[in-house]
C-alpha cells in the first residue's frame, strides 16, 4: 500500500511537470503569433507564473485526484481536466478583478486558454495511453482475480473492472453453484467447491465475494484460506440476496447507509419540479381544453341519460389520505353498484359513458384535482377504498405506491395494466410497475407516459370499458 502510494505521488508529479511545460510552451507559441518574436518580456513573466502556479495547485487537487493508473475512463478523465479549467479562469479573472489589474488583453486570454487546455488535454490523455500501452504489452496486470457468485454486485464489479481498467485487472472467472445469467455465463469457471483448486492452480491475487452475506461461515473459510495463501481477500455485498429486495447505498459523513427502495420523489427539490411541471401543463389543459371540450362533453351527458354531469368519489391519495376524485359521469344512477370496478359490456355504463372510457375523456375533470394538489398528472391511478383494504391484505408492496401523489395517467396504464383487475396477476403486475415508477421517476419519464397516453387515446386500449 505504501509503495503504491509513493508511485502515485511520482505520477501526479510527473503530470504536473508536463502540465507547466506545456503552459510554458504555449505562452511563447503565442507571444511569437502576437508580436512575432518567441521571448517574451514586461508582465509576461510574472502572468505566466502566477497562471502556472494556481495550475499547479489546483491540478494537484482536482485533474490529478485522477492519475494515471487510476481506474477512470479517458471520459472521466476529459471532464476532470476540464472543470479544472473552468475553475482556473474563474479564480484566475477574480483575482485580476480583485487586484484590479489587467495584466494581459482578453484576446490573448481567450487564446490562452484555448492553447494551453488542448495542449494540457491532449497530453495528458497521451500520457494515460502510454501508460496503459506499456502496462498491456510488458507489465503483468495488478490483479487476477476471481468473482464467487453472480449477483448483481459481482456483475457490476466484473463491468466496472472491464470497462474501466482491463489491463491492469484480470478476471479468471466466476464460481456458482446457480443458474449464472447469460451476460456471465461464458465466464463460469467451476462450483464454489472448485474455487480453492482453481486459485492455487491459477496463482490467484484476489478473490471477490458476491454472496449474500449470511453464509458466515464460508466467508471465515475463504477468508483464512486467503491469508494462508497469502490471497486479497474483498466482500463485494449482495444485499439484495441477503434481504431479497433491491437495495441501494449511499454514504451520509463517509458512512454507507442502505436503501431498500428508491424514491426519487422523496427528496425536496424533486418535489418541486414535479409540482411545477403538475400545475403548468394541468393550467394549460384547464386554460385551452376545457373551455372547448368540457361544454361538448357535458351536454352529451346530460342528453344520454338523467343524473349529473361530474362523479365524485373518495379515493385513497399519497399515504392513503382520502380525496374527492372528480370524473365524468359515465353510468346510469338508478342502478347503484358505484364501488364495482366496470367489467366489459357493464350495463352499467351508457353509450356515451363507453365513448368517454374508451377514450379516457371521463378523466378529464382529474385536472382540478392536480391543481388543487389532490393528484399529479403522472402516477399511480387511485384505486378504490375496497381495492385498498382488498389488496393490501394479498400484495405486500401495496402501501408502496401509495408513497407517491396518484396520478391521471401512469406507467402501468401505458403498459396496458388498466381497468379490470380481477384476472390473476393483474394487480400484481399493475403494482409491479407502479414501483418501477416510483423508483425511476424523472421528468422525461413522466413526458413518455404523457405521450404514450396520448398515442393510446387516439389509437384505442382493449382494456378501456
Amino acid at each position: 500500500m505504501v509503495l503504491y502510494a509513493r508511485r502515485t505521488q511520482v505520477n501526479q508529479l510527473l503530470l504536473l511537470i508536463v502540465d507547466v511545460l506545456l503552459i510554458f510552451g504555449s505562452f511563447r507559441l503565442i507571444n511569437y503569433i502576437q508580436r512575432g518574436d518567441w521571448e517574451f518580456a514586461g508582465d509576461y513573466p510574472m502572468f505566466f507564473a502566477i497562471f502556472a502556479l494556481l495550475w499547479w495547485i489546483l491540478a494537484g487537487q482536482f485533474a490529478s485526484s485522477v492519475p494515471l493508473n487510476r481506474l477512470a475512463t479517458y471520459g472521466e478523465k476529459l471532464w476532470s481536466l476540464i472543470r479544472t479549467l473552468l475553475l482556473h479562469a474563474v479564480l484566475l479573472t477574480a483575482g485580476l478583478l480583485v487586484l484590479q489589474k489587467r495584466l494581459l488583453p482578453m484576446r490573448y486570454l481567450l487564446l490562452l486558454y484555448c492553447m494551453a487546455g488542448t495542449a494540457v488535454v491532449i497530453g495528458r490523455l497521451f500520457m494515460t495511453f502510454l501508460y496503459r500501452t506499456y502496462r498491456y504489452r510488458f507489465a503483468r496486470p495488478h490483479s487476477r482475480f476471481v468473482i464467487v457468485g453472480t449477483s448483481r454486485s459481482g456483475r457490476e464489479l466484473h463491468s466496472f473492472l472491464t470497462v474501466h481498467d482491463p489491463l491492469a485487472n484480470q478476471c479468471l472467472g466466476f464460481f456458482t453453484d446457480t443458474q449464472a445469467p447469460e451476460d456471465v455465463k461464458s465466464l463460469v469457471r467451476g462450483r464454489v467447491s472448485e474455487l480453492k483448486e482453481f486459485c492455487l492452480k491459477e496463482q490467484v491475487d484476489e478473490i471477490y465475494f458476491a454472496l449474500p452475506l449470511n453464509q458466515t461461515e464460508f466467508i471465515q473459510e475463504l477468508s483464512s484460506f486467503a491469508d494462508a495463501n497469502f490471497i486479497a481477500f474483498r466482500i463485494v455485498p449482495d444485499f439484495e440476496g441477503t434481504l431479497h429486495e433491491g437495495v441501494n447505498m449511499h454514504y451520509h459523513s463517509g458512512g454507507p447507509i442502505l436503501t431498500v427502495r428508491r424514491n426519487p420523489l422523496g427528496m425536496r427539490p424533486n418535489q418541486i419540479a414535479k409540482r411545477m411541471f403538475d400545475l403548468a401543463f394541468s393550467g394549460f389543459v384547464i386554460a385551452t381544453i376545457f373551455p372547448v371540450v368540457l361544454p361538448v362533453l357535458a351536454l352529451l351527458i346530460k342528453l344520454d341519460s338523467p343524473g349529473p354531469i361530474f362523479f365524485k368519489q373518495m379515493r385513497p391519495g399519497k399515504h392513503n389520505k382520502l380525496f374527492p376524485c372528480f370524473k365524468l359521469r359515465t353510468m346510469r344512477t338508478d342502478l347503484g353498484g358505484t364501488e364495482l370496478q366496470a367489467t366489459k359490456g357493464d350495463a352499467r355504463v351508457t353509450r356515451v359513458g363507453r365513448f368517454l372510457r374508451a377514450s379516457s375523456l371521463d378523466e378529464l375533470p382529474q385536472f382540478f384535482n392536480v391543481w388543487l394538489g389532490h393528484m399529479s398528472v403522472v402516477g399511480p391511478r387511485p384505486n378504490m377504498v375496497s381495492q385498498l383494504e382488498e389488496y393490501s391484505k394479498h400484495i405486500s408492496t401495496y402501501a408502496q405506491r401509495h408513497v407517491v401523489t396518484p396520478g391521471i395517467t401512469g406507467y402501468a396504464q401505458v403498459n396496458g395494466y388498466r381497468g379490470e383487475t380481477r384476472a390473476e396477476g393483474a394487480m400484481e403486475k399493475r403494482v409491479e410497475y407502479d414501483l418501477k415508477y416510483v423508483e425511476n421517476w424523472s421528468l422525461l419519464l413522466d413526458v413518455q407516459i404523457i405521450g404514450k397516453t396520448v398515442w393510446n387515446m387516439i389509437a384505442g386500449e382493449k382494456n378501456a370499458y
